[in-house]
């Protein structure tokens, strides 16, 4: 039962994510892209520059914080992933970046903190 509530606080995680980035004015183009071995949550487009956005949730009694979760290795299959939905798309030469947004759910309230550029 305890994965299943982790896969549910990540699936709304991931939509409070995209609602957040829309009202900032993102444009949605995929979410949960995967490949052998990775996924991007969110890519994006902004200014005309592609963006691969990573988003962790964690509850507020989590001992480690989202941002400390990215892990070396998580970063290289971020970096696979976002190589070959590009080239999947034709897009290889577009400007592209990682943003990473946290999610903390403390009770009934989520707070929400976006990193732009973050180095993958």
């Amino acid at each position: 039962m305890e994965g299943h509530k982790r896969l549910n606080l990540g699936k709304k995680g991931e939509e409070k994510a995209e609602k957040f980035l829309k009202r900032k004015g993102y444009r949605i183009l995929e979410r949960n892209f995967r490949i052998k071995g990775g996924e991007i949550d969110i890519v994006a487009e902004k200014g005309g520059e592609i963006v691969f956005v990573e988003v962790r949730t964690r509850s507020s009694d989590d001992f480690m914080s989202p941002v400390e979760s990215l892990t070396p290795a998580k970063r290289e299959k971020l970096r696979r992933a976002a190589e070959v939905f590009l080239i999947s798309r034709g897009l290889e030469l577009n400007p592209c970046r990682f943003d990473f947004v946290s999610i903390v759910k403390d009770g009934s309230r989520y707070k929400i903190e976006h990193l732009e550029n973050v180095y993958i």
